[in-house]
């Protein structure tokens, strides 16, 4: 399969980021109560002390900054992220159908939340009390950060990491945690299992000031950082050997990419749920456009990323208003036939 870009990298991050904008005015005002455009610019200027000369109701301003704006923030972030970290496994795994699931970090949110939800009245009072509301979510990022630590330990040998051991034991420990998360499933009540359902699914709807403040410092993280590691993922492209050979410090390199992606999307899945097909779609549909140089391949599934997440988010909110579809359902029915069709036009040019 040919990899030489359709499309140069820059002309796509400005069309990107200019379809993004648009996006999140629609995001912004899209719902059950319609903000325009012009209504969103005047009660984000009245919010920064600018007086614009649209007029708009006071429930509008309540509605767009403590509902619709934390939870664009986070689709924003979430989605980047997600997309971003596809790229970069992708790259490390020399693999364009890899996706960040592989190395276990969603499956073990998910069992650490799901415990979380079934084990809570378990708990001791002071765990409870110490993290309130928090308890959830940042159980879902440790989760997330101890089966990609297990993972990572089992693939290492003498102070290196062999990618086809980390493929092979993320998929053991997926297995695992599936097993677990089902066992508790099983023993769920009713309440339960609708709230595990429903988070399993993925969505935005639980978005808040306060969301947002927790998750932000690992997805930007994860934002900043990866695209620091580009040149060296190019590298990678060539072969371990090769990059070694270049001047590459390839242990440390692939325990960057691990941990950051292990950030990343354990954030991800703690704010939102789990929220299938960014992570493998977005980068392999970037690559097929502008090649594999992830100097733009990293920033360019950042900004789709957000763009498709946003967008399946509109979606979720407006196909069954006043209900709320799971956006995880909205990703899965846009990401499965592209993914087919990867898989049928991989097979067909090789």
């Amino acid at each position: 399969m040919s990899t030489a870009p359709l499309i140069k990298g820059p002309t796509v991050l400005w069309l990107l980021a200019c379809l993004l904008v648009l996006t999140c005015l629609l995001s912004l005002g899209s719902g059950a109560v319609a903000i325009s455009p012009s209504q969103v610019a005047a009660i984000i200027g009245r919010s920064v002390g600018l007086s614009l000369p649209w007029t708009f109701e006071p429930s509008q301003q309540t509605i767009l900054l403590s509902i619709r704006a934390p939870r664009l923030l986070l689709g924003l972030l979430i989605g980047a992220a997600l997309a971003m970290s596809g790229g970069a496994i992708q790259g490390l795994f020399r693999n364009p159908l890899a996706d960040p699931a592989l190395i276990g970090i969603a499956s073990g949110a998910a069992l650490a939340a799901v415990a979380v939800i079934v084990l809570q009245a378990s708990l001791p009072t002071a765990v409870t009390l110490s993290f309130g509301p928090l308890l959830l979510p940042v159980a879902a990022i440790g989760g997330g950060f101890a089966m990609t630590w297990l993972v990572y330990r089992l693939a290492g040998r003498d102070g290196s990491i062999d990618v086809a051991t980390l493929l092979l034991a993320g998929i053991a420990i997926n297995a695992l945690a599936g097993s677990v998360t089902g066992l508790l499933v099983y023993i769920a009540d009713d309440d339960q299992l609708r709230s595990i359902t429903f988070w399993s699914l993925g969505s935005l709807g639980g978005a808040s000031w306060q969301t947002v403040m927790l998750a932000a410092p690992f997805l930007a993280l994860n934002l900043l950082l990866l695209p620091l590691l580009a040149t060296a993922l190019n590298a990678l492209l060539l072969g371990e050997a090769e990059a070694g050979h270049l001047g590459f410090a390839v242990a440390r390199i692939k325990t960057a990419v691990v941990g950051l992606v292990a950030l990343g999307v354990g954030a991800a899945v703690a704010s939102s749920g789990i929220i299938g097909f960014v992570g493998l779609v977005v980068p392999h549909l970037l690559r097929l456009l502008i090649g594999p140089d992830h100097r733009w391949l990293l920033p360019g599934s950042a900004l789709l990323g957000a763009l498709l997440l946003l967008g399946a988010d509109v979606l979720a909110r407006t196909l069954a208003a006043p209900a709320e579809i799971p956006i995880g359902i909205i990703t899965g029915l846009l990401g499965s036939p592209f993914f087919l069709w990867l898989l049928f036009r991989q097979r067909l040019m090789g």
